[in-house]
């Protein structure tokens, strides 16, 4: 994206290292002479000389000045956003005489936000601030060329999921059909010879904030495994909740996790796995790497199908079904417009315990307290789904806090091997009752 940019508009693309400031220094001046068209590299003594520089690329034209992986140069260079303000100051040279604009990028999610933090030299000079993030699952369907199949695009995108430069990584294409897709899975996934091989420890590793990346990755496992309230992720880990705080709020801040809280009760949360690749890590690639390493791949993958069923289909799919009422369901569909989806526990005096609700969708009124409109359940099973679902949910429905004026908040039914005919008839001519496959998911309202 970066590349096509700087072609299209003549700017200039300049991409960091991991290396010396020396280093980059001269990597840098080869960039800018190969921009200018000179015979021999430019040689930069310093930041600031290399800086002004730059900055007079735009004095006759508007020009993009494109810096990638801004992060390395920050670490090999700790003062290099203090010598950007200064040589963007408001009456300075660059401000006033030049129409360079310069364009920051890099990956290291928490490096890049400080810029632009509170007291941070830089803070008040950007003019946009953007955060690329993954395809969702539809845009993902259709980059990866798996419009045709439904079930094909939601397991690979629960392994792999809308990260752009990971079908590259698996040499260019996905599986062809359900039928290649375990082989698939094998050559591409769990194959040491893959791209994809360590993807899903590497993106913990390569973060230059993580300075303890041990613990976080022991985070990432307990919540992979399963445990995804604060309490049961201490338990898994051996540590005491208040010992993980800063755990949860690094990995939330690079991405990794998300947090996401109770939609009924107040100060109660989860978390979950941003990254399937990470998931898919800790739950098989990690734990079977001695196997793996000898060529066991098919054997790893069929041996652990309840694992994958379980932890990386069922979380993922409830992760989808969210998705789609948040970005894709109809007002119709929902009884109103979602601002919010979320997960709760509802407690229930008759069965003395509490039940759990895949998702719960509210909608916010400025005149008033937050409704909610519908409720769901999402179920990944290769069981199509069935009556005693919907009673579950109209029994959930019942214990709801808020009754609404207008009626009772929808049922949703998320099933992923679609449904019975007995619960198709049964919800005939209902409309408080929608019916959601993956079909529906991936291309219908």
């Amino acid at each position: 994206m970066l590349e096509l940019l700087a072609r299209e508009t003549g700017g200039m693309l300049f991409g960091a290292t991991q290396q010396s400031e020396a280093q980059n220094l001269a990597d840098l001046g080869a960039a800018y002479a190969e921009h200018r068209n000179l015979r021999q590299p430019v040689v930069f003594t310093n930041w600031r000389e290399a800086l002004d520089e730059l900055l007079r690329l735009g004095e006759e034209r508007a020009v993009p000045v494109i810096i990638d992986e801004f992060p390395y140069l920050v670490s090999a260079t700790p003062a290099l956003p203090s010598y950007l303000q200064q040589a963007l100051s408001p009456l300075g040279h660059a401000r006033e005489r030049t129409s360079t604009r310069l364009i920051l990028c890099g990956s290291a999610l928490t490096t890049m936000a400080q810029l632009l933090g509170g007291g941070a030299p830089l803070r008040g000079r950007a003019v946009l601030e953007l955060v690329v993030k993954p395809f969702g699952f539809r845009d993902a369907s259709a980059f990866w060329g798996l419009q045709h199949d439904p079930e094909l695009a939601f397991r690979v995108n629960a392994l792999v999921g809308g990260t752009p430069a990971y079908l590259e990584m698996c040499a260019g294409s996905g599986p062809a059909d359900l039928a290649g897709f375990d082989q698939w899975v094998g050559r591409r996934l769990l194959n040491p010879a893959s791209a994809m091989f360590r993807e899903g420890g590497l993106v913990l590793r390569e973060e230059p904030s993580i300075s303890d990346p041990t613990s976080y990755a022991a985070t990432l496992a307990a919540i992979s495994a399963g445990n995804h309230r604060r309490g049961e992720i201490a338990a898994a880990m051996g540590r005491p909740a208040a010992a993980i705080a800063h755990l949860l709020s690094g990995l939330t801040d690079i991405g990794l996790l998300e947090r996401i809280d109770d939609a009924l009760r107040a100060k109660r949360s989860v978390f979950r796995i941003a990254e399937p690749v990470v998931r898919l890590h800790n739950l098989i690639t990690q734990r079977h790497e001695p196997q793996l390493v000898i060529g066991q791949a098919e054997r790893v993958w069929q041996s652990n199908a309840d694992t994958v069923a379980a932890k990386i289909y069922g979380p993922h799919f409830e992760d989808l079904a969210r998705e789609w009422c948040f970005r894709h369901a109809s007002q119709d569909t929902l009884g109103g417009f979602a601002t919010a989806v979320r997960p709760s526990e509802i407690a229930c005096p008759q069965h003395r315990r509490g039940h759990e609700l895949d998702l719960v969708v509210s909608e916010t009124n400025s005149f008033a307290s937050d409704r909610v409109i519908a409720i769901g359940e999402a179920k990944s099973t290769l069981a199509p789904m069935d009556v005693p679902q919907l009673q579950r949910l109209e029994h959930l429905r019942a214990l709801l806090p808020d009754a609404r004026v207008d009626g009772p908040p929808k049922l949703l039914l998320f099933a992923r091997s679609g449904f019975s005919g007995e619960l198709v008839r049964a919800a005939e001519g209902r409309h408080d009752v929608e019916l959601v496959d993956l079909a529906r998911m991936y291309s219908g309202h």
